[in-house]
């Protein structure tokens, strides 16, 4: 048997300002961005390369998800991004606006830093060693 997961969903606030912050800030491909009627837009997006886990967008409509927008986990790192060469990746997303909460460090797994995404959103751009 064979598994894996296709898409993992982020609350935002606006579909065009998401779309626009992960394709010019992150370099992510704009997989698709179908109407669904009543305002509702099925928006996926992935990073360069990517083959299987995708970003599902989806606007929130409720007060509960408004809510959770830029808070999806309480403030802990939500997603790592994986890379094969970290340091191209931190300086072109460095030049194109991205917020770092810190330096780029070494670790026993690899090279990270933390940044946030267009609603604060934690993630890691991680460089695995092995």
């Amino acid at each position: 048997m064979k598994q894996h997961l296709g898409s993992v969903a982020l609350v935002v606030a606006d579909y065009d300002e998401a779309i626009a912050w992960y394709t010019q800030v992150l370099g992510f491909t704009l997989l698709e961005d179908t109407d669904m009627g009543a305002g509702k837009r099925w928006v996926v997006v992935a990073p360069p390369g990517a083959s299987e886990t995708r970003l599902l967008l989806a606007k929130a409509s409720t007060p509960e998800q408004r809510a959770r927008v830029g808070d999806q986990t309480g403030g802990r790192v939500f997603l790592l991004l994986h890379t094969d060469d970290f340091w191209r990746d931190y300086r072109r997303m460095q030049a194109a606006g991205a917020v770092f909460c810190e330096e780029p460090r070494e670790e026993a797994y690899g090279t990270v830093v933390v940044f946030q995404d267009l609603y604060g959103n934690k993630w890691d751009l991680l460089q695995l060693s092995r």
